[in-house]
């Protein structure tokens, strides 16, 4: 191949690559070594990148072109480079959820999802940054300090998967892991103008083997790993990949991707302002945008609203904010001052709860997923913003008015969440210098549904990435 191509395969997608080595047009071995080319060059300026696994991602390269070389079976992933967020075991690697005192915590196993992605041929080349603890939704973290945002470096990349977003957006990687407690897979899509999907809770299985292993409740609950991209059909073919079943999750739900077909036009919820409580004219238009591009693709449109936005998204607060005060008192001393000064706001901004009231939020959260159930029965697919403001500038979470600003802009992300749906994260163009971007929404375990629309828009609206820092 020439050396000109080569330089280029860091553009290309993670299906592109599989085929390309597959086909003995490149190898792995050029594939990973654009990619470490590029994050070399590029990384520097964004902080996205954390460890660089480049010998271990070369060896792994090696054996993966000898393979095909002796026509072994190979999987759908073969010799694809891949980077892993610092919160997902990689055995070798430190699972430093971004704080010191986990620098060297390595774990002996995969994470499941990293597991199947490897069984698939697909090789871990890096890992990615992310808040303390990801807890919070812009990346900075007392281990490895801050992320940049590659369109604009005053504004946050997201969190908290946002080094796993910059990374994506800047062709460091075509493929990367995260996860999704609060919008930490669609907020720095957005953010970067990258894609990601978010699955239905038990769709992928979890596990780690770092203490402690198993979360609180509303995390179990409310979390869920999901692959990152920069084209839909990346995304799609990793899911399909990294669903297989694990032993080590009891909870995993072992359903096939594609589902019941629905007659067309499948019926689209348009929900431009969630709760009627604000949207920023850069992302109302988008979304206005996307409605009209699903209408061009043979989508039935409405613009219509799901039940009590407003209320699942205060239950997701209170849910998940009464587990993490229990855990505070131990995490605080570990993790850096921006993310103490973000959390005691947080802890301010919403108040405790007795014992009966988390009762009772237990019961509407169960309530309120009845509720989405029945609306989408007569619209299956909803789309709406991820947050409502384009990325905050950089210190804004450090403020009440700003955090207040914040909680109220995810309001439509954090009630995915809560509800377990899945819900997939796609560009739909650029305004104002950044990237616009919607969620599409599907029923529990329609993830197929989510990324047929998701695909729809992209074909319209085109692929954003990858860029060049600004």
């Amino acid at each position: 191949m020439e050396a000109t191509a080569t330089t280029e395969l860091w553009r290309m997608g993670a299906g592109q690559l599989a085929a390309l080595i597959r086909e003995k047009a490149v190898s792995s071995r050029e594939a990973v070594e654009a990619q470490l080319a590029r994050i070399e060059a590029v990384n520097p300026r964004l902080n996205a990148i954390t460890v660089v696994l480049g010998d271990e991602a070369l060896q792994a390269a090696d054996e993966a072109d000898r393979k095909l070389a002796a026509r072994d079976r190979v999987g759908p992933l073969h010799g694809v480079p891949m980077t892993v967020k610092e919160n997902i075991d990689v055995a070798g690697s430190a699972t430093t959820q971004g704080v010191n005192a986990l620098a060297e915590a390595q774990p002996g196993l995969d994470a499941p999802q990293v597991a199947n992605l490897r069984e698939a041929g697909a090789i871990p080349i890096a890992r990615t940054n992310l808040p303390d603890f990801a807890l919070r939704w812009h990346t900075d973290n007392s281990l490895r300090g801050a992320t940049q945002n590659p369109w604009d470096p005053a504004r946050t990349p997201g969190g908290s998967s946002g080094g796993e977003a910059v990374a994506l957006a800047t062709g460091m990687t075509p493929l990367g892991l995260g996860n999704d407690l609060g919008g930490s897979l669609r907020w720095p899509s957005q953010c970067n103008g990258t894609a990601a999907i978010r699955p239905s809770l038990g769709r992928v299985p979890r596990a780690a083997s770092i203490e402690p292993v198993d979360p609180p409740i509303s995390i179990q609950l409310m979390n869920s790993e999901g692959p990152m991209a920069r084209h839909v059909a990346d995304l799609r073919l990793a899911l399909g990949l990294m669903v297989s079943p694990s032993w080590r999750d009891p909870w995993h739900v072992p359903l096939p991707l594609a589902g019941v077909p629905v007659a067309p036009p499948i019926r689209v919820a348009l929900v431009v302002d969630p709760a009627g409580q604000g949207v920023a004219a850069q992302v109302r238009d988008g979304v206005r945008k996307a409605g009209e591009q699903l209408v061009a693709a043979g989508y039935s449109v409405e613009e219509i609203e799901p039940p009590a936005v407003a209320q699942a998204a205060e239950v997701w607060a209170s849910l998940l904010i009464t587990d993490v005060r229990v855990m505070w008192q131990m995490i605080s001393p570990l993790v850096s001052e921006g993310a103490n000064r973000f959390m005691e706001i947080v802890f301010e901004a919403v108040p405790d709860i007795d014992p009966a009231a988390h009762m009772q939020a237990f019961m509407a959260r169960q309530s309120l997923a009845r509720a989405w159930a029945e609306f989408q029965l007569a619209h299956p697919l909803i789309v709406a913003p991820v947050s409502t403001e384009p990325p905050f500038k950089v210190g804004m979470d450090l403020t009440p008015d700003g955090v207040a600003k914040i909680m109220q802009s995810m309001r439509m992300v954090v009630a995915i969440n809560l509800l377990g749906l899945p819900s997939a994260a796609v560009p739909v163009g650029t305004a104002d210098g950044l990237p616009q971007a919607v969620q599409v929404i599907g029923p529990r375990y329609r993830e197929d549904l989510c990324l047929d629309a998701a695909e729809a828009l992209e074909r319209a609206c085109g692929v954003l990435a990858p860029i060049d820092p600004r």
